[in-house]
């Protein structure tokens, strides 16, 4: 019975300190330390969530940078941009994010890329780019493996710095500042490859 008792103690004070004292340990560091970032990294323009610097957002409008094609319609908030009264925009009054998770394996992923209308085919996004006069890029027309990646290279930036700037009928050198300003560089330096941020570089761009 000694034992018994001995060992119930033990998982008593174990289940204290891993279910409850921990937890709330790491999650006042977290609002401490790092605010924005255990958050959600949310972006706030005079106080209201315009979106999320992790998540991409669709945009369609010729005045502004194209994102990466996804595979599911992303989860936004209300920008100049998004119309919630169209069908196609109901994933994105619910908020659903998500991967098709779709294996190199899997013939519906080959079928996806050849379909020539339905959802994000990579005909559909080529001619979009050509229409919009745009030299195609890979992440342009190809979705990433989360498809939620809010970011676009370099290249694919530089690429529609010339439309963008003429529709809004400013400078290019003054839109390829705001490219540089919201390109994210390699992680510590020396991981990944740099990238352009699409939502704080739209964001910028409204808020000229």
């Amino acid at each position: 019975m000694r034992e018994l008792i001995r060992a119930i103690r033990v998982t008593l004070v174990l289940w204290g300190i891993t279910a409850i004292i921990y937890p709330l340990i790491l999650l006042v560091i977290g609002q401490v330390a790092f605010n924005s970032q255990a958050n959600g990294s949310l972006i706030t323009q005079q106080g209201v969530v315009v979106g999320s610097s992790l998540i991409g957002q669709p945009f369609s409008s010729e005045k502004y940078f194209f994102p990466r094609p996804s595979t599911t319609n992303y989860s936004s908030f209300p920008t100049k941009d998004y119309d919630p009264t169209k069908a196609e925009n109901t994933t994105q009054r619910t908020g659903v994010s998500g991967a098709s998770n779709i294996a190199p394996s899997n013939s519906d992923l080959l079928k996806r890329g050849n379909e020539k209308d339905g959802f994000q085919g990579v005909q559909v996004e080529l001619a979009r780019l050509n229409q919009a006069g745009i030299k195609p890029t890979a992440d342009l027309v190809y979705t990433s493996g989360s498809s939620l990646d809010p970011h676009i290279s370099v290249e694919s930036a530089r690429v529609q710095i010339e439309r963008v700037a003429k529709v809004r009928s400013l400078n290019p050198n003054q839109v390829e500042m705001l490219v540089a300003k919201n390109t994210d560089g390699r992680f510590l330096g020396i991981f990944g490859e740099p990238g352009v941020n699409v939502l704080k570089l739209n964001l910028a761009l409204d808020g000229l």
